[in-house]
């Protein structure tokens, strides 16, 4: 099962990234050039958070299931000092956690707004926090944890 949920969860990061910059970009230019926020606008916020939770929800599952954070909890003291363990079982956790987090109170505050300004404001600013952290801690085949941009 692990290695179906690996799968999912590399191939959604993908819709995750995508779902984002459409719904930054929207917000960015919503914002700037002072447009209504629409029924779309709303849509393409909501749909952003729903695969975002989604993904989140594979990520704890696989967290759960991981031998490496298995290992990690295991043999703390030296599994800290390494640092592929390390990335997984700790810092990739907690900066994707937070980013969700940003995410759904960017998404939460913008929904109390009623300036359509302010709307389009709040969602690219938070949603663009989210989506820094979130780039920042992927496991890109360029970064120090390595791995394929699509992990079969």
């Amino acid at each position: 099962m692990h290695p179906h949920i690996i799968l999912l969860h590399s191939v959604l990061r993908w819709i995750v990234l995508l779902t984002l910059v459409i719904c930054i970009y929207r917000a960015y230019t919503g914002w700037k050039s002072g447009r209504a926020y629409t029924s779309g606008d709303n849509r393409w916020k909501l749909i952003t958070v729903s695969v975002i939770h989604i993904q989140f929800i594979l990520g704890v599952v696989m967290y759960f299931l991981s031998p490496i954070v298995s290992y990690f909890w295991d043999n703390f003291s030296t599994a800290v000092k390494e640092r592929d363990v390390r990335f997984f079982a700790m810092e990739h956790m907690v900066m994707m956690t937070l980013a969700v987090v940003l995410i759904t109170i960017g998404s939460a505050k913008a929904k109390r707004l009623t300036d359509a300004a302010a709307k389009h404001k709040t969602t690219a600013i938070w949603f663009a926090i989210g989506l820094l952290l979130i780039f920042t801690s992927i496991p890109w085949p360029f970064m120090p944890t390595p791995r394929p941009l699509f992990h079969f």
